[in-house]
């Protein structure tokens, strides 16, 4: 199986500004590498200010028309992009793989995620209703109703080119905003394609633009005036940095940070369970998820049983270019953070950590300048160690023992990051004790990762959100959208002569 035709030419990706591909004003040009062979597949424009604005005025002047747009119409738009989604699902999903090295599967595992918020967005006239009360007082009846922002934007990884943009604009464009996308340099296909699907769906023109590049157009949206809401998802210091400059700007933020999470074993878990769970959820998508587990939490005795069955499987994980079906695990993003990885691993040693299974300096036959890594194991972790406290994002499991559910519970809560955790166990009040007291945002029981379905809403809790509000579900709604409350009476009810006191229900 091989990515789509028009995929595999090496060519320049550029802008979507206005209704089209642009190239930009600038020549800044990054590439754009394929993980598996090691070797530059394209280049990247890299947007200057001026691609920025023209991008901004683009939207600014096609949001009036989209917002007044009667919210059923928008809604099928919607509805003919989640059909052409649908269609092409698995090109999207190869493209994924070729710039990104997941495996083919989880490429299509991620954009099944993104078309689930599709759909969720298709429902908008339903999820727009304000609330009416007749009566408030005599003469007098009040309701709410939610208008869009204006012109919104999103900064996203390059873990989930697809998913995490879908996280934001099918939200934001069927509140009737819209929206600008700076993806990731390192996987920018995607979100083209994503544009050209939307346009046929009927989208008018300048009501979803993308500016590829790096902290210049980050920058440049942070600080735009007409720009009024933005979202990211990243690393903490980036989203804190993001959250607290867009913010300063006047802007309403949602910053998705960094994760370090937790999966708890207790001693009556199904171990074959609690294997296959660490298993995936450590070495899937070769660890780079901001919901992949990385710290297994051993209470009592499981250490001693598990850790051998989690070796052995270590081992045998199936490391090959993503497209071929039989693969596990393909390779890293990038060499520069392949490297990174692995010098977690040397550290790890250095600082007296168990190392079970050595992942470091893998060569896949037929790929051997691919950025590929093997799964890495650690035993005998100390929360002291950083190892634990930071988070690697490549295929690394630390293993911490502790005595009992207490101990694990304490380690959990003094982390600096809560963005998701999960516990096995076959005691329900064990579960339920775990779920009410940790602190963490996004909870597992004999779930290893536990991201909420398009209605319910994605975030953590601590160093892993800066904001007050989660990604999609009901609460994306209420992000991309401002209330307005109004009272009305009619002359045949208004007394007569100025009142002076404050107003109340009469």
């Amino acid at each position: 199986m091989g990515a789509p035709d028009p995929f595999t030419q090496t060519t320049d990706v550029g802008h979507w500004i206005g209704g089209r591909a642009v190239p930009g004003s600038g020549g800044r040009q990054q590439a754009v590498w394929n993980p598996a062979t090691g070797q530059v597949a394209r280049q990247v424009r890299l947007a200057e200010v001026a691609d920025v604005e023209a991008a901004v005025a683009a939207a600014k002047a096609a949001q009036p028309a989209w917002g007044d747009t009667p919210p059923l119409r928008r809604a099928r738009v919607m509805i003919a992009f989640l059909a052409l989604l649908n269609q092409h699902r698995d090109t999207l999903a190869a493209m994924i793989t070729a710039e990104h090295g997941k495996v083919f599967t989880d490429a299509q595992g991620e954009v099944t995620r993104g078309i689930d918020i599709v759909e969720f967005a298709c429902g908008i006239p339903q999820l727009l209703k304000g609330d009416y009360t007749d009566q408030v007082s005599t003469g007098i009846d009040n309701w709410t109703l939610r208008q869009p922002l204006g012109v919104v934007a999103g900064i996203t990884p390059f873990n989930f080119p697809c998913m995490v943009p879908m996280w934001m604009f099918p939200v934001a464009l069927a509140c009737g905003n819209a929206f600008i996308l700076k993806p990731s340099e390192r996987d920018p296909s995607p979100s083209l394609f994503m544009a050209d699907l939307l346009k046929q769906a009927g989208l008018p023109d300048g009501v979803f633009n993308v500016v590829q590049g790096d902290k210049v157009a980050v920058d440049a949206l942070l600080t735009h005036p007409d720009v009024k809401a933005l979202s990211f998802v990243g690393s903490t210091p980036i989203a804190q940095y993001i959250y607290e400059t867009g913010a300063r700007h006047g802007k309403r933020v949602q910053a998705l940070g960094g994760a370090k999470n937790h999966m708890v074993v207790m001693p009556d878990a199904d171990l074959d369970q609690a294997v296959d769970a660490l298993i995936g959820s450590a070495y899937g998508s070769a660890g780079e998820r901001c919901m992949a587990i990385s710290v297994a939490v051993l209470v009592g005795d499981v250490g001693d049983r598990i850790v051998p069955r989690l070796a052995e499987r270590a081992k045998a994980l199936k490391v090959m270019n993503g497209m071929e079906l039989a693969a596990e695990m393909g390779p890293i993003v990038t060499k520069e953070a392949r490297d990174r990885i692995e010098g977690y691993v040397a550290l790890g040693v250095e600082e007296g950590a168990t190392l079970v299974v050595d992942g470091r300096g893998l060569k896949v036959p037929g790929h051997e300048a691919g950025f590929f890594t093997g799964g890495t194991l650690f035993d005998h972790a100390t929360p002291a160690m950083r190892i634990y406290r930071e988070e690697i994002f490549g295929p690394v499991l630390v293993c911490v023992r502790v005595p009992d559910m207490a101990a694990a519970l304490q380690l959990i809560n003094d982390h600096e990051y809560g963005n998701g955790v999960a516990c096995f166990t076959s005691d329900g009040g064990v579960a339920r004790e775990f779920a009410r007291r940790v602190q963490v945002g996004m909870v597992g029981i004999n779930v290893p990762i536990p991201v909420p379905m398009a209605w319910h809403g994605f975030g953590g809790w601590k160093k892993s959100l800066f904001g007050d509000m989660h990604a999609y579900g009901e609460e994306g709604v209420r992000f991309y959208t401002k209330q307005k409350s109004v009272m009305q009476r009619w002359p045949d009810s208004i007394g007569k002569g100025a009142e002076f006191t404050m107003p109340v229900s009469k």
